[in-house]
């Protein structure tokens, strides 16, 4: 009789092939900490000799306090959680269960990060100091007159100018609050709470869209990373976390409509226009989210979405025209208003880099290894696509690439020198399923490096928003 076979032996470690890419995955992730921490001795450094930087912590717009608070043991035991059981949960739940675990833990982290500081401090007072939207709840008692002569307030010169976020906004910001105070929502806490709430769903629009244009086996890889986000230390405390779900669902319909994975795609794709319409008069910077939106259309090879999605947004942009606000009038004084105040101080020179490294610290370290991995597979992955022979992996390289592509034209315009540890967060939640091209093997260690980050930064600094 001829002897068994033995048994084949599983091998130790990673294929060799595999050895040097995950070297550069840390190498990437060693060379954007260390560009943290020159942006922060280097910032420190111009802050003290002429402060024209005008943050106390470079470059984040915070204060050095370590602290805890009550929701201190509920972030532990969330992170504890999604890295010990997430990306288990993550492959094993059926789809719809999915989502609302995933949509549930993201809120879940977002409000204990936020009660760190404690209900007043994290969240009941953020939006209610003189710069913020609450600040102005009385002056849009009519709205239609206040839209009429909205323009006339934003440069500081005028003896009634609007706070510094209001001016800095289209009104369609404002008008959230206006709205949630009128149905008897008012106060901070509600403003508070509406943000969180609204902010959690992103996640879920991330993973669906992930769903409809990379495969359910690419967004189950990314679920565990867009809940453990370190975006959340600030999607809790600003409005721009509500602002990033408003167009993350705009572009997760556009990708519905588009793979046509919905009964009636058209339809859908006007409604993720009426999103796209609203985003744009929530901020002016989300206007380049037509990048992310065209890379949308081109990975599912369809432009029919396309014409009913401009008129959904059109259709926004009509009402409030209509209504006698003029957004193209508005962002030219805008422009102005920026550079009368301290954007005009800032030196661009440093927060061309500094605004990088607040990009590092919203998205996380593993999300820096992850775009790695797509920017040397971007020769393969266009030609792949060219040729209709792309994969999941290339659809989510190019769709992460897209998306860093509208973040830097944001940081070379000027327009975002500081604070955007939260101006950012709508492009931050699209670049961290970059995560989901890292090996299996690594996840959870990068997972915990993602939530360590969040957790320093918001136990060791008090962040202003």
């Amino acid at each position: 009789m001829t002897a068994p076979a033995p048994p084949a032996r599983k091998p130790a470690g990673p294929a060799p092939a595999t050895r040097p890419r995950r070297c550069l995955d840390g190498v990437a992730a060693l060379a954007a900490a260390l560009l943290v921490a020159a942006t922060a001795v280097v910032g420190t450094v111009i802050e003290n000799s002429d402060g024209t930087l005008h943050v106390s912590w470079p470059p984040l717009l915070a204060y050095w306090l370590p602290h805890a608070g009550p929701g201190t043991p509920a972030a532990l035991a969330v992170a504890a959680g999604v890295i010990v059981h997430g990306p288990v949960l993550a492959a094993r739940l059926s789809w719809r269960p999915l989502t609302l675990v995933v949509c549930g833990a993201s809120m879940a982290w977002i409000w204990s990060l936020a009660l760190v500081d404690g209900w007043q401090r994290g969240v009941a007072n953020r939006l209610t100091n003189r710069n913020e939207y609450l600040s102005v709840i009385d002056r849009f008692a009519h709205i239609g007159p206040t839209l009429r002569t909205f323009n006339e307030h934003i440069l500081i010169g005028h003896p009634h100018n609007w706070p510094a976020h209001v001016a800095g906004h289209p009104p369609g910001a404002t008008l959230t609050f206006v709205w949630l105070d009128r149905i008897g929502l008012g106060g901070g806490g509600w403003a508070g709470a509406w943000c969180i709430t609204v902010g959690g769903s992103a996640a879920v629009a991330v993973l669906v869209a992930l769903r409809a244009l990379t495969g359910e086996r690419t967004a189950r890889r990314a679920a565990p990373f867009l809940v453990l986000a370190p975006a959340a230390v600030w999607t809790g405390t600003s409005a721009d976390g509500y602002f990033a779900a408003v167009v993350a669902w705009a572009v997760a319909l556009l990708a519905l409509a588009a793979t046509r994975t919905v009964r009636a795609p058209a339809l859908v794709a006007l409604v993720s226009g009426l999103f796209f319409g609203w985003a744009l008069y929530l901020s002016y910077g989300l206007t380049l989210f037509v990048l992310p939106a065209v890379t949308v259309l081109l990975l599912a090879r369809n432009a029919r979405p396309l014409a009913p999605a401009l008129a959904g947004a059109a259709l926004v942009a009509l009402v409030f025209t209509l209504a006698g606000f003029n957004w193209w009038e508005a962002y030219g004084l805008l422009v102005q208003r920026y550079y009368q105040g301290v954007g005009g101080d800032r030196p661009q020179s440093y927060w061309v880099w500094g605004n990088l490294a607040c990009a590092v610290v919203i998205t996380g370290l593993a999300s820096v290894a992850g775009l790695r991995r797509a920017g040397a597979a971007l020769p393969g992955a266009v030609r792949r696509w060219y040729g209709a022979r792309d994969s999941a992996a290339d659809r989510l390289g190019l769709l992460v690439l897209a998306v860093l592509l509208a973040l830097l034209a944001a940081d070379l315009s000027g327009m975002s020198k500081a604070e955007t540890e939260r101006i950012w967060i709508p492009f931050a939640l699209w670049l961290l399923p970059a995560a989901a091209l890292l090996p299996a093997a690594d996840r959870r260690r990068w997972l915990t490096l993602q939530a360590v980050l969040a957790l320093l930064v918001n136990h060791l600094l008090l962040t202003t928003w």
